[in-house]
């Protein structure tokens, strides 16, 4: 389907062409971005509410600056959709998060324009500070770094100590706060309601603007200098207490709230901005989906909803040939409610991903047990530790790309202190679309790393439901990771009775010869498949669900090497220090030998795509596999 941009949009390849129109004609173009955001979205996929609302921002940004040279860093990058329109990849816009096609995140080799790749929320204010001092240690003092982060990534500790550092430093940096009162989920904590406060009390924001209307009406560049007027600014903002605005509190220049869907109003106060030296914050007030009623009505649904008709807003539903199974994350969801019931001590937490984790179940019929803490992983990990150690069962769920951002609490805070908190990591494995920030390829090795942890994962739904129940008794006193991966499993009936499962024990699947295949998780699934495609060829491989990576079932690997001398290990993580690392360690220390071929995730970025696509690239699934054992099987028969 060609989707065509709008008439003056369709003319602009970069920046430079952009700052040719007239400041009249914005306005138009601002129209054409959001429209064209709409309709390319819809048709192809992606994020979509972020990018809506901040279109104004985008244009007003790249006309009134000089990217790249002034560098422009977008956190997270849901936001970016529009800059990567305005900057030269408007034709490619439809190939966005598709394989081999542009990133749905800004990414440093795809664009100079992206001066700094994210996925992660809450990086960008360091990293614009970090570039800011490169230039003022360069002599670059005419270049401006801008760091635009949403009010939901606000709430991390590192945005926090970004702007600590930055208020004691003369560099160029613009902070631009969009205040939307969302991440994918509404935001929560005080800064949420610090920011409706700042908003909505006059008086300090008066000062500012009567700074602004004066400073207006004076000869500034004749006989009145910059650096006076930043000195009347500093003696008029006296008359209100710096200790009433936090940012100012850290030393931060604060402007605003100033409407973030006013196209010119926006070019007017970032042109003056850039004529005003030292560190800054200006704070935008935005609606995430600005453009799309739908979107603005249901922000968490539409932050990235698929497939969907334009005109009627209905959402394109996936369909199945098959009973469809559940996702792993609502058998989550549904399994710690029914386990909370039986258990008062259960509880959960997790860092602004209630509705991605299906915590919101529980946060919705048990609100004093659950909670959301915003995008603070290390902040939920040392939380639930604290939890523990009154005796609570805690259920900390994040994502397993975002676990990576919390090492150290579950090493320090939770592991050392032998606490009983249960990690539950969702998105584990090849994520697709979101590609190489988002991929769920390390927990297993990180946490096969951590002493006394307890590394699980399940082969489907029903595991998954045993293991939760498993990680909840009490006599279990050790930390507990479950990994699982996005969407849908393998079983329509799911709801199974939950029974215990002895910790450090697999289950043989089916007794086999020549060759034996040891999956951990749901890539056993991938194996299972490959097997069946095996039975016209006349090879038995043997399968075993080993479910624990870390204690490993050394009796059931005893059995496997005294029988077989070609083992294939299949895990849906880094082969480096992995779940196939942890069995070639057993072999070693045993002094068994065997052929051994460890599959899983190469030890290398893996861009976006489908999961399908994915694993297929890399031969992770039933075709690689089935190659694999054939290869292995006829080494033998020349031999």
């Amino acid at each position: 389907m060609l989707i065509t941009p709008g008439i003056i949009l369709s003319k602009i390849d970069s920046p430079a062409d952009l700052k040719k129109l007239s400041k009249d004609q914005m306005q138009q173009v601002t129209d054409e971005l959001r429209q064209y955001i709409v309709d390319v979205v819809s048709v192809h996929g992606g994020h979509f509410a972020a990018s809506l609302g901040v279109v104004e921002l985008s244009v007003a940004l790249h006309y009134v600056m000089n990217t790249p040279y002034d560098q422009l860093v977008w956190d997270v990058g849901h936001q970016a959709y529009g800059h990567k329109i305005l900057t030269g990849r408007r034709d490619a816009f439809p190939t966005n998060r598709k394989k081999d096609g542009i990133s749905g995140f800004p990414k440093r080799s795809e664009s100079e324009y992206d001066t700094f790749g994210v996925g992660h929320s809450s990086t960008s204010i360091s990293a614009a500070l970090g570039m800011a001092m490169a230039s003022q240690y360069k002599g670059e003092t005419d270049r401006q770094h801008i760091a635009v982060i949403g009010d939901g990534a606000m709430t991390a500790g590192m945005a926090f100590e970004a702007m600590n550092h930055a208020g004691i430093e003369k560099s160029n940096v613009i902070i631009i706060l969009n205040d939307n009162c969302m991440s994918i989920d509404p935001n929560v904590g005080a800064l949420k309601e610090y920011l409706t406060d700042i908003t909505t009390s006059h008086t300090y924001n008066k000062v500012r603007d009567d700074v602004w209307n004066l400073l207006g009406k004076l000869p500034i560049g004749k006989d009145f200098t910059r650096s006076m007027a930043a000195k009347l600014t500093d003696g008029l903002k006296g008359m209100v207490s710096s200790s009433s605005n936090l940012f100012e509190a850290l030393k931060l220049r604060y402007f605003g709230p100033i409407d973030g869907h006013n196209v010119n109003k926006l070019i007017e106060t970032l042109q003056d901005l850039r004529d005003i030296p030292g560190p800054k914050l200006l704070h935008i007030k935005t609606i995430k989906g600005k453009g799309f009623e739908l979107a603005e009505k249901d922000q968490t649904k539409w932050h990235a909803p698929g497939l969907f008709d334009k005109l009627t807003g209905e959402i394109a539903k996936k369909k199945y040939n098959l009973p469809q199974a559940p996702k792993y994350q609502d058998v989550f969801g549904h399994t710690i409610i029914e386990l909370a019931e039986k258990n008062d001590k259960i509880m959960g937490v997790t860092p602004a991903m209630p509705s991605g984790s299906s915590l919101k179940f529980m946060m919705d019929a048990m609100p004093h047990r659950a909670f959301d803490v915003g995008i603070c992983e290390q902040h939920a990990v040392t939380l639930s530790a604290g939890m523990a150690t009154q005796g609570l069962r805690v259920f900390c769920n994040i994502y397993s790309t975002f676990m990576q951002r919390a090492y150290d609490m579950v090493l320090h805070d939770v592991a050392i202190q032998k606490l009983p908190v249960i990690f539950c990591l969702d998105r584990a494995g090849l994520v697709g679309e979101d590609g190489p920030t988002h991929h769920g390829c390390y927990d297993i090795a990180y946490m096969r790393s951590i002493p006394h942890m307890i590394v699980s994962a399940p082969m489907n739904e029903g595991e998954l439901r045993d293991l939760m129940y498993t990680a909840q008794l009490e006599k279990n006193q050790l930390p507990f990771s479950i990994r699982y991966p996005r969407g849908e499993g393998t079983m329509p009936e799911w709801k199974t009775e939950m029974k215990e499962i002895k910790i450090g024990t697999g289950r043989k699947l089916k007794d086999g010869e020549e060759i034996a295949i040891l999956s951990f998780g749901h890539a056993g699934n991938f194996a299972a498949e490959a097997i069946r495609d095996l039975k016209i060829e006349g090879i038995n491989p043997a399968h075993y669900d080993m479910r624990f990576a870390k204690p490993i079932d050394e009796a059931m690997l005893h059995e496997v090497f005294a029988k077989f001398n070609k083992i294939i290990t299949i895990e849906d993580g880094t082969v480096v220090g992995g779940f196939g690392s942890a069995v070639l360690e057993f072999m070693n220390v045993h002094n068994y030998k065997a052929n051994v071929k460890i599959m899983g995730i190469p030890d290398r970025l893996v861009e976006h795509g489908t999961p399908k696509e994915l694993y297929r690239e890399i031969g992770l699934d039933s075709e690689g596999i089935v190659e694999v054992i054939r290869g292995m099987v006829e080494v033998e028969i020349n031999l």
